[in-house]
């Protein structure tokens, strides 16, 4: 019986490490050769890991939630037969698995004297380089691992460094944090934040913490614009889907982006330079079983009504059945947001960073407006958009949706 290592490959060009998001195998469980046992996500694409082997689970090096680095060991099968680490041939033996205990936590070698203090180096991003035993030791002791400086090879944390820091001064005289307690009676349930829900979190930290947004409301008059919609739908060829408001948004948004090509664009503000797009991408925000999805609608400039509307449905329900391939979730230029009938009075949108404007749709309600003589039944629905005012001042903002609310309101004007 020999033990096989599948180690995390390399799952594309630039990545470095990966958040496991589901393990399908207990350890015990038997799987054949090509039998999926998890899967890890990446910045760009969820990576299924199969089995090169049939064996019997004998560990599992990591936990739902845990960033592994391409390269570190992530499972170990029982084989018949020789096993290898690398299908290499040579068979090898198991060691236990390592747990966060006080005795592994503290590792001295007792034939060295104690070594110097580890240097510590602030890390700008946040992100390092450690396998899942070294985070999993950082966080029973409490450790930032972004704040060191690895020695191991490319700059990987390892245990090595904790062992220098836990036998410096500083760290010996630290004081442990005092976890949490419940109150009596108190009921709690944990939900950890990991893969496609993780994402979103830190593209909403991104985009908050970085782009001062300014949001403009305005009221739009779409009676008219609902009256040709009805009378479109009724008839529509046969094969066509219904078209909703958004392809008429569209349109009126690419009309709109010819006069203001600067709201169009990316912000590296980074290098402080506005990329301003030719193609307009619109990003349609789509909330699936799994969270909020931006399929986009590429070069829109170039669809009629009715082809947005077939690109809307078809990216929509790609998102929904997670069959959206991954060009299809990236490259907006621009994005839309709508709740539809749960949208609200006013929503405050987050900008879909790098670019600089979202575009908020709330619902549809009819109102009695005043048209100078008497109180006149009107179909009325708010614009609430949101912008990056380092590049785009409010004047520019409100310009912009002026003339989208002139065009939504005399929609004859978009196909003239």
């Amino acid at each position: 019986m020999g033990i096989h290592i599948i180690k995390l490959p390399d799952v594309g060009e630039g990545v470095a490490e990966a958040e496991l998001v589901e393990w399908n195998v207990e350890v015990g469980d038997i799987v054949a050769e090509d039998d999926v046992i998890g899967a890890v996500m990446t910045d760009k694409a969820t990576v299924e890991i199969p089995s090169p082997v049939q064996g019997t689970i004998s560990w599992l090096g990591a936990e739902i939630g845990d960033t592994v680095i391409v390269g570190a060991e992530l499972i170990k099968l029982e084989v018949i037969g020789e096993g290898s680490s690398e299908d290499d041939g040579e068979a090898v033996e198991e060691e236990p698995e390592e747990q966060a205990t006080l005795e592994s936590v503290v590792k001295v070698p007792s034939s060295q004297p104690a070594p110097a203090q580890q240097e510590l180096a602030t890390s700008t991003v946040g992100k390092f380089l450690a396998s899942p035993a070294v985070r999993k030791r950082g966080q029973f002791l409490n450790l930032d691992l972004s704040l060191f400086r690895g020695t191991g090879p490319d700059g990987i944390v390892t245990h090595e460094d904790l062992d220098r820091h836990l036998m410096s001064s500083a760290a010996l005289v630290s004081k442990p944090s005092v976890p949490y307690e419940k109150g009596a009676g108190e009921e709690t349930t944990e939900v950890k934040v990991i893969g496609l829900r993780r994402k979103i979190a830190e593209k909403m930290s991104l985009a908050k913490s970085r782009i001062p947004h300014i949001t403009y409301v305005e009221e739009i008059d779409v009676t008219e614009l609902e009256e040709l919609r009805q009378k479109l739908n009724a008839s529509r060829e046969e094969g066509h889907p219904k078209v909703s408001l958004l392809p008429f948004l569209m349109r009126s948004m690419v009309l709109a982006i010819e006069d203001q090509p600067g709201i169009n664009a990316h912000y590296d503000d980074e290098n402080g330079v506005i990329h301003q797009h030719k193609g307009v991408h619109i990003g349609i925000a789509a909330q699936t079983d799994n969270g909020l999805m931006v399929p986009v609608i590429r070069d829109a400039q170039n669809l009629g009504l009715w082809k947005s509307a077939d690109e809307i449905k078809r990216l929509a329900e790609a998102a929904k059945n997670n069959t959206a391939k991954r060009e299809e979730l990236s490259g907006s230029t621009i994005t839309i947001t709508s709740l539809g009938k749960m949208g609200g009075v006013v929503t405050t949108p987050v900008i879909n960073h790098p670019e600089v404007a979202i575009i908020g749709v709330n619902k549809m309600e009819t109102k009695p407006i005043w048209d100078g003589e008497k109180f006149v039944p009107r179909k009325m629905m708010n614009l609430s958009s949101s912008f990056d005012h380092r590049v785009v001042d409010g004047w520019d903002a409100a310009v912009f949706i002026q003339r989208v609310k002139t065009l939504l309101e005399k929609p004859l004007l978009i196909f003239s």
